[in-house]
């Protein structure tokens, strides 16, 4: 960030709370693209928007996880599938989010979705995760 931009001197809450152990690794990738875009990435995304009231923060990423998985966004995706899962939302949450994805933004991209949580969760259990239960229709 700018020396003289305020939001240097604020807590980190968001990014600390969304990035986690990896903060140092996603800051260095940012950066490693643009340092403007680092800039206003950090600045706008997770300084301003993120630390905004209104919403808290599982349901923000929760949010972001739609979004990206609409978008097609897979390399950004599993920063805010971690994200959204230290902030609270469980793993049932986030492929319902993944699903809702279905419906609006195409089964291909919710497909995609769902193999980048599936690759996420076994990067941090260090294991193949297992299907999850299918639900009953209501």
């Amino acid at each position: 960030m700018n020396a003289d931009d305020p939001r240097d001197d604020r807590d980190v809450g968001a990014r600390a709370a969304i990035w986690g152990p990896d903060a140092e690794r996603i800051e260095r990738a940012l950066r490693s693209a643009d340092e403007d875009l680092a800039d206003l990435i950090v600045g706008v995304a997770y300084d301003d928007v993120f630390e905004r009231p209104g919403l808290d923060l599982r349901t923000r990423e929760l949010l972001a996880v739609g979004l990206l998985a609409s978008l097609g966004a897979e390399r950004e995706l599993p920063t805010h599938l971690r994200g959204a899962l230290r902030c609270g939302a469980s793993v049932t949450e986030l492929r319902e989010t993944i699903l809702q994805v279905a419906l609006f933004a195409g089964f291909p991209r919710a497909l995609a979705a769902m193999r980048v949580l599936a690759r996420t969760l076994a990067e941090a259990d260090d294991e193949p995760p297992q299907a999850a239960p299918r639900q009953g229709r209501h």
